[in-house]
């Protein structure tokens, strides 16, 4: 794959198997239905490890704006490639959001609280305080970027043998940081499934809360900066 290509897959199976955990754990009569937090942030680690091993190759496995702002302030990767991930990303983040739409279709139907299927998308805080909801999302990404800075090898971004630590990384993230806000920690992870919330046609959808979506975009590309700049 090319790098391109390899950003659009690796991003997609991020979202397929992550959003899809949320789908199993929120969505009416699912075999995982309401099996709890524990659930949701196993399932996303087990996706970044998924989506990191397969994509390291083909493009560094960035799978997220946050980690290639990053590495770019950080001298590690060209600014002019990142508009190419940036907008890769964003494409993968899109396309795994439809496959967790058709996967569950049934069980999008099946449920009727309108936040339950935003929430299979995109984050959302828990109390509704912009200000609050920003910082933590800037120190969730910011421990996030820091890690991966000091995980990755001084020839290479993110490859195969980084996927398992990125994974536990991001694991506790969910675990101790990720209540507040639903961890985003990556724009396009929450950018590109909330896109496809507000055009796919889901029954009795509602809002796609978008007075919200500006903290989950800038919150983490706020923390990434601020890691890589500590980190030089």
């Amino acid at each position: 794959m090319t790098a391109f290509t390899g950003e659009i897959v690796g991003t997609a199976i991020l979202i397929i198997l992550g959003d899809g955990v949320v789908a199993n754990v929120l969505l009416n009569k699912t075999n995982g239905f309401n099996s709890g937090w524990i659930v949701i942030t196993t399932g996303w680690a087990m996706a970044v490890f998924t989506a990191v091993f397969l994509s390291a190759s083909s493009s560094g496995a960035h799978l997220n704006p946050a980690v290639t702002i990053a590495l770019a302030v950080a001298g590690k990767f060209s600014w002019s490639l990142v508009p190419e991930y940036v907008l890769a990303q964003i494409l993968g983040a899109m396309l795994g959001a439809l496959f967790v739409w058709i996967a569950y279709k049934q069980h999008f139907d099946a449920t009727e609280e309108a936040s339950k299927k935003l929430a299979v998308f995109c984050t959302g805080p828990a109390i509704r305080h912009p200000l609050h909801n920003l910082v933590t999302e800037i120190i969730g990404t910011f421990v996030f970027i820091i890690a991966v800075l000091h995980i990755i090898t001084p020839t290479e971004t993110l490859g195969s043998v980084s996927a398992l630590p990125v994974a536990f990384v991001v694991f506790g993230i969910g675990l101790s940081l990720g209540g507040p806000t639903g961890y985003a920690i990556n724009p396009a992870r929450d950018l590109g499934p909330r896109i496809m919330h507000a055009i796919l046609p889901i029954k009795n959808k509602g809002t796609s809360d978008w007075q919200h979506s500006w903290i989950p975009v800038l919150g983490p590309i706020t923390g990434a900066v601020i890691a890589a700049f500590l980190f030089k």
